[in-house]
């Protein structure tokens, strides 16, 4: 059975048309006291982008703060807040939730809009099609690129458990806006790291076993717009950037990542360790395995001058490593994409506990 996956039913790219955010939201207003929710990363709180946000006179705009990898317990709290404001203005739902920040962002306003309409907590869908009820309207605004998540149909969370996305048709955005003018200022290594989420994508599709002609054409081309950006200077860098963001997330629609990520995922959940930097990490010690891939990323990383975080999983227990390895080995089809349906035998506890051991 071919998967019949849903795609963002509308996308806008150019510098400078953040600008026509107000007048597409315009069109999903219904009535003088129709709502918007904005959820806006906190690093702008204080800049001038407050001061561009389209906001009608019964918006609500919230901070959020993704400083720590996106939690469960903070999307129900958001949840929380949208409904008690919109309890107070007797409407239901608002018209749409709109998400402006990098992938941390991006996924928190995804999970919220999917939790207004559906009960419970987003700990309850963690995993593969679990959200039974379409979310409201939502979009998304990119300022930082590389992880795929305006295009993707996933928002990862990390709940009491586990690590793991709410992975559902109802997550894909309806809309986002790509202004390369909105990553102009990503301070490196943020950047960097992001950029890599991206560069990683690519090579964990191109080499899987679940790649086909779909995901490898997208793939490919994400894959030269990040060698662009990391391996040479083009004035459009930026535009590049969100481009390879845009294909790399269309590459794994269609295949999946592999092992760099699903160890990254065990990083996060046990040392907290932010994605971006998780794959990094992870991605390192991963030669026998990507062997090209780790060789350029290695170059890309000198000429950025990156220095990568060493010995972080040195002090770990017992537990702690159990903990992550558990956690690595939830994520099946990434393990399969990069192994075969035999990975089980190839990839132990044992070995997955020494490539953390290299970290």
């Amino acid at each position: 059975m071919f998967r019949n996956f849903k795609m963002v039913s509308k996308v806008i790219f150019g510098r400078g048309c953040f600008a026509q955010l107000g007048d597409i939201l315009r069109e999903k207003r219904q009535g003088n006291e129709s709502v918007m929710v904005f959820l806006v990363d906190d690093v702008f709180k204080d800049k001038p982008l407050k001061d561009r946000l389209p906001l009608g006179a019964d918006d609500m705009l919230i901070w959020v703060n993704v400083d720590d990898e996106p939690k469960t317990t903070y999307v129900d709290q958001l949840t929380l807040d949208v409904k008690n404001h919109m309890a107070a203005k007797q409407d239901a739902l608002p018209c749409g939730v709109i998400g402006i920040g990098g992938g941390s962002t991006m996924d928190l306003s995804k999970a919220v809009a999917l939790m207004l309409t559906n009960d419970g907590s987003s700990a309850d869908y963690q995993g593969w099609d679990l959200i039974k009820k379409p979310a409201v309207y939502h979009a998304a605004v990119p300022t930082l690129s590389g992880t795929g998540a305006e295009v993707s149909r996933t928002t990862v969370l990390t709940g009491p458990e586990k690590k793991l996305g709410l992975n559902s048709d109802h997550t894909v955005f309806d809309q986002i806006v790509l202004d390369p003018e909105m990553i102009a200022d990503a301070p490196n290594p943020q950047r960097f790291y992001t950029g890599m989420d991206c560069y990683i994508h690519c090579v964990e599709s191109l080499t899987g076993t679940y790649l086909n002609s779909f995901s490898q054409a997208y793939g490919e081309k994400s894959m030269q717009l990040c060698q662009d950006v990391f391996l040479n200077d083009f004035e459009d860098a930026d535009d590049k950037l969100m481009m390879a963001s845009y294909c790399g997330g269309m590459s794994i629609a269609y295949s999946q990542v592999g092992i760099c990520h699903a160890l990254s995922y065990g990083l996060a959940f046990v040392l907290g360790l932010h994605h971006g930097i998780g794959n990094c990490v992870a991605f390192d010690v991963l030669e026998d395995y990507y062997p090209e891939g780790v060789d350029e990323f290695r170059q890309m990383m000198d000429r950025g001058s990156i220095q990568l975080p060493r010995n972080l999983t040195s002090g770990l227990t017992d537990a702690q490593m159990n903990q992550m390895i558990d956690v690595s080995l939830v994520l099946e089809p990434l393990w399969e994409n990069a192994l075969g349906k035999d990975w089980k035998t190839i990839m132990t506890r044992d070995k997955i506990r020494e490539l953390y051991l290299k970290m």
